[in-house]
């Protein structure tokens, strides 16, 4: 398989998880149930918690080391970056959680509909860094990235984008919007995956050193979403401890992909 094809399929793939998860709009005649939202929203966090720790930050820590630096520093420097820049992004962009009436950022003019795709929007853009950072590596020859353990976090990612795209669509259709436009709005707010993952694949196919910062920057982000957004939406009301269980169960299955694979 030619690194065209590889680095093809590995930025299109959580696309398509986005895509089936927005064509639930499709086959669901009602809103999304309450407990099946928390689970796949706890899941979706699992699965960005091991994908961050197994997948970015541990590789950082290792390609530090035996490259002869202090390891823990790229990991900690591009952690807090990558953590504050999508504090920033959480600042300046107008967006609106699930289950909310309140919106972030900056005040704007849009609509609860556009408000709440810009909000998995800036989801994505995390784990688009993330698959490009990974499979930066493994094209560079880098001995802790391999064929197999890059496209476990691919796959891993595109598993928990099926919820997110199933957590956005259906109350899209709620609010009041076609079938048709919801699973667009959808399938829109994964596009920015493969768009993120090119652009990080180019920037640190140019910049090998900096890897490590970028592994742990793209980790930082994605616990970002996690702790601000994921979590939260899924322990709100009563049976929090459905979101607990789905969270558990993202994350053992995102573990046993990337050591099994990896």
């Amino acid at each position: 398989m030619t690194d065209l094809v590889t680095i093809t399929i590995g930025v299109l793939i959580p696309l398509v998880g986005t895509t089936l998860g927005a064509a639930m709009v499709f086959f669901l005649k009602k809103e999304m149930n309450t407990l099946l939202q928390k689970l796949l929203l706890g899941f979706a966090a699992g699965v960005m918690i091991a994908a961050s720790v197994w997948s970015l930050l541990i590789p950082a820590i290792n390609m530090a080391e035996e490259a002869g630096g202090i390891a823990w520093i790229p990991a900690l420097v591009g952690f807090l970056l990558g953590m504050g820049f999508l504090l920033i992004l959480d600042m300046l962009i107008p967006h609106l959680h699930l289950n909310s009436d309140s919106p972030e950022g900056r005040p704007c003019g849009l609509g609860k509909s556009f408000m709440l795709v810009f909000a998995i929007t800036l989801h994505n853009i995390p784990e688009g860094m993330a698959v490009g950072v990974v499979l930066a590596g493994m094209l560079s020859g880098v001995e802790a990235f391999t064929l197999a353990g890059a496209f476990a976090l691919v796959i891993g990612i595109a598993i928990q984008n099926f919820p997110e795209g199933a957590v956005l669509s259906m109350p899209l259709v709620g609010s009041g919007l076609s079938k048709r436009k919801a699973f667009t709005y959808g399938f829109l707010s994964g596009v920015v995956e493969p768009i993120g993952a090119i652009v990080t694949l180019v920037l640190t196919s140019l910049v090998t050193p900096v890897l490590p910062f970028i592994l742990a920057f793209a980790a930082g982000a994605m616990i970002y979403v996690v702790v601000e957004e994921l979590i939260p939406e899924s322990q709100t009301g009563e049976h929090s401890n459905i979101g607990t269980i789905g969270t558990a169960l993202g994350f053992a299955l995102m573990m046993v992909l990337d050591v099994a694979l990896g």
